[in-house]
């Protein structure tokens, strides 16, 4: 009499409840999206970092300061807080590009950016606006803070000057001071600024 062979319930069990080979596939296939998408964030968030900040310096690009100064108009007009605006023209950079070449002029930039991103606050923004124009916006700061900053970071700017081929060349800057008086467009609060210290600039 043959013996019925019999598969112990154990192994019925586990048998069933073991995943499939599609199973497993798609568990793999799922993880490799999410790895994906996550890459695709980084990336993301890199690019719209990028987009913010200035190709050159350290500082923010206009684009990035521009937002920086729409937050702080927001800040100052939620909670009443003052705001300054201090704009920056470099004095004779014309002269270093023309006589040391555009590579000493490009580490000139790159000084001035450090130096103004060095002596700001966190809650600070440093941006370049283009060329050899900078500017800085400063929260919870008036007219006189930012007076006071500008001439701070005008001997700074004298004292410290940049680093070419192991040479200390000087710097010089021309500021303008606006405060924030109500502004509700970024664009024309910087052409105040921009204006004030043009009135500074030739007047020296």
């Amino acid at each position: 009499m043959a013996i019925p062979w019999v598969i112990p319930e154990f192994f019925v069990a586990d048998a069933a409840n073991a995943p499939s080979s599609d199973s497993l596939d798609l568990r793999a296939e799922v993880e490799r999206l999410r790895a994906e998408v996550e890459t695709l964030r980084l990336r993301a968030e890199a690019a719209e970092a990028a987009a913010d900040h200035d190709v050159l310096t350290p500082a923010l690009n206009r684009r990035g300061f521009v937002e920086a100064v729409n937050r702080a108009m927001a800040w100052c007009t939620r909670y009443g807080s003052p705001a300054v605006i201090v704009y920056l023209d470099l004095d004779g950079f014309k002269g270093v590009n023309d006589d040391l070449g555009h590579a000493a002029g490009d580490a000139a930039l790159v000084a001035v950016a450090r130096l103004l991103l060095d002596n700001v606050r966190e809650t600070d923004a440093v941006g370049r606006l283009g060329g050899d124009e900078f500017a800085l916006v400063m929260l919870n700061a008036g007219a006189d803070e930012g007076r006071d900053k500008a001439r701070r970071l005008s001997e700074a700017l004298a004292a410290d000057g940049f680093d070419w081929n192991g040479a200390v060349r000087k710097l010089g800057g021309s500021f303008g001071v606006r405060a924030w008086n109500g502004h509700t467009d970024a664009e024309t609060w910087l052409a105040e600024a921009d204006a004030a210290m043009w009135v500074r600039k030739r007047s020296r």
